[in-house]
């Protein structure tokens, strides 16, 4: 984080609540360092798992509270992935039931205390997304947001789409100061959801939010697990460089300076937000071919990227590598009891059988490759 203010000098620094609500302690202890250390922190807080003596708006109030009084001042409201073990998010009993109502909380407590950034999701938000069915035909607004995962076709239909525009305007009107983008790898996709969004009369910011490209398995996973669009010719030549670690990340610099050239020229971004995955190689390197900082010849250093390993292992999901004190293997299935079955790879039993692991969440780590 250090070299990273130094060296970009971010308008913001973006700090995750934590996937599933699983490391909402941690979160708040980054975010306060992260202030007394120079950055304006933009820590995002969810409705997930919050819960103070069986109250859930308290653990919220708590949270916000400690955010001010450590001199923070911008929130990223969300409602949140599903907790540890659940496929479906599910309002906690007297808590939030989206992020409308954590919106309408903040400004109702806090008044103008908080800058409040929220979600918009140009391509729908992966619960709108649903499968295109044989026989079924798209409109041509819907071509530009669709997404093949696996030889399937998805897609967040018009009049779905309609209802997730709906619902951004109301997050803004209930006092959303600023949109910060879901990811995307296809501007005009963006470019369209911005005109959208000022033709039903939202008329703050729409910041895009872009992923960096610093591995094969990380973009697979994430851009699947959020059934994003990848364009045809992006998909290829990730695949081309799958086993090509320098590669690719060379590949993200490059296509990332693409990308943020073609939304710079369209003359609808304020700016760039960059989700860099605790990794800086990549981010420099865009910036640097797009000239932003001011510096020459930025470079980043990822020595210490197997380092960036979670802390707690709530979020990993089905298909994840792990490690635990016993073994390494790959999560089979995620249980509603917070119990993770785990394929062991390094052991191998009579017959060629391969064993497996039944741990609690908070047993073992995600391995990132």
């Amino acid at each position: 984080m250090d070299r990273m203010r130094d060296s970009l000098s971010p308008l913001f620094s973006d700090i995750t609540w934590g996937a599933g609500g699983s490391t909402a302690e941690l979160t708040m202890d980054i975010a306060v360092q992260m202030q007394k250390t120079g950055h304006v922190t933009n820590m995002h807080l969810t409705c997930t798992n919050m819960e103070k003596d069986g109250d859930p708006i308290g653990a919220v109030h708590d949270a916000l509270q400690k955010a001010h009084d450590a001199g923070i001042r911008n929130i990223v409201a969300l409602r949140g992935d599903p907790p540890a073990g659940e496929e479906e998010w599910t309002a906690a009993d007297g808590g939030f039931t989206c992020a409308l109502d954590l919106v309408k909380y903040i400004r109702k407590q806090f008044g103008d205390e908080f800058g409040i950034a929220v979600a918009g999701y140009p391509e729908g938000h992966p619960n709108a997304i649903t499968e295109v069915k044989d026989g079924e035909t798209m409109t041509e607004t819907e071509k530009v947001r669709c997404c093949v995962h696996d030889g399937v076709t998805y897609v967040c239909k018009d009049e779905d789409y309609k209802k997730e525009m709906k619902y951004l305007k109301e997050k803004v009107d209930a006092g959303g100061d600023v949109i910060i983008s879901q990811m995307f790898f296809d501007a005009d996709t963006f470019i369209t959801f911005v005109k959208d969004c000022r033709e039903i009369g939202i008329t703050c910011p729409i910041i895009p939010g872009l992923m960096c490209i610093t591995n094969y398995n990380g973009f697979k996973k994430m851009t699947k697990f959020c059934k994003t669009r990848v364009p045809e010719a992006l998909n290829a030549k990730v695949e081309s460089l799958k086993d090509d670690a320098d590669g690719i990340k060379q590949f993200g610099i490059d296509f990332g300076i693409e990308i943020s050239k073609q939304l710079l020229e369209s003359g609808t971004v304020p700016g760039l937000h960059f989700y860099t995955l605790n990794l800086e190689k990549v981010v420099y390197g865009i910036i640097d071919g797009l000239d932003l900082s001011g510096k020459k010849g930025l470079t980043g250093d990822d020595s210490d990227e197997k380092d960036m390993k979670a802390v707690g292992s709530a979020w990993a999901r089905e298909g994840d590598k792990v490690a635990s004190i016993y073994a390494q293997g790959t999560v089979k299935a995620v249980r509603s009891s917070g119990i993770t079955e785990i394929d062991v790879e390094n052991w191998v039993l009579a017959g060629g059988q391969k064993p497996k692991m039944y741990l609690r969440t908070d047993s073992y780590e995600k391995v990132f490759d």
